[in-house]
């Protein structure tokens, strides 16, 4: 079975809220302030054994790229989905599909992101795209664990069955006539996002059903595929809030 490791307070504090299974969640013999005893109550509520290491075993834990801050949890591996089981499982709100992010920084922020945003599930292609590695476990701050995930082995035949079974697939791209202002999210939606500079592939872009832009000043050409998607993602969660753009949306093609 595979296993990972989470450090860090934040991270181990959402695993256990999440159900996340974890062997053992191991805090510094020296932290005993307001926070970790916190921790170790969860842990405890949960199951979950609870192991007072040094900081040099924290370390070993950790690996020297992750900030442990005096706690770490060994997990199982995060579980991932077909996409099949998720179209099942989503309530046909929103989707967030990523096309060619390949920077595990930019997918943990995505993620956090998301589920700020309250999507339903994230789509990742196999290829060409971060794994759900510890820094993005560290980076979208214990977020993965609450974000379903799909794997598909061809993203535009994923966005196809998508489209079949009723979602709207809607790209953000520097090209689009339309601007996420004036873009009615209001059906099913599976918002596309690529990576920055390179932005959609051409296929990902033939498959969409609408291209949507995001109105910039002079100066900037495009934005971080992270702040990109969150800016798509709260016009999305705006509209269903507040209201929706005026006029009819376009026919799907």
């Amino acid at each position: 079975m595979s296993l990972r490791n989470l450090a860090g307070i934040h991270a181990v504090r959402e695993a256990l809220r999440a159900g996340t299974p974890l062997r053992f969640v191991a805090v510094q013999r020296e932290r005993r302030d307001a926070r970790v005893a916190e921790l170790v109550a969860l842990a405890r509520a949960a199951g979950v054994p609870v192991r007072w290491e040094s900081t040099q075993a924290l370390e070993r834990l950790a690996g020297r790229d992750l900030a442990h801050q005096g706690v770490v949890a060994q997990a199982e591996a995060k579980s991932v989905l077909g996409l099949e089981e998720l179209l099942a499982a989503a309530p046909r709100q929103c989707l967030l599909a990523l096309d060619g992010i390949e920077d595990p920084h930019n997918l943990g922020a995505i993620l956090r992101t998301g589920c700020g945003a309250g999507v339903d599930g994230v789509i990742l292609p196999s290829r060409r795209a971060a794994g759900l590695t510890e820094t993005v476990e560290r980076v979208s701050a214990g977020a993965l664990e609450h974000v379903r995930i799909a794997r598909v082995g061809n993203l535009v035949q994923g966005l196809e069955a998508c489209r079949a079974a009723g979602w709207w697939l809607v790209g953000v791209d520097a090209a689009g006539a339309t601007t996420i202002w004036q873009h009615d999210f209001s059906g099913p939606t599976v918002l596309v996002v690529g990576a920055e500079g390179r932005g959609l592939h051409a296929l990902t872009k033939k498959r969409c059903d609408a291209l949507v832009s995001i109105p910039l000043a002079p100066g900037v050409e495009s934005l971080n595929a992270s702040v990109a998607a969150g800016i798509a993602l709260f016009e999305l969660v705006r509209q269903r809030r507040v209201g929706t753009p005026r006029g009819e949306r376009a026919s799907k093609t």
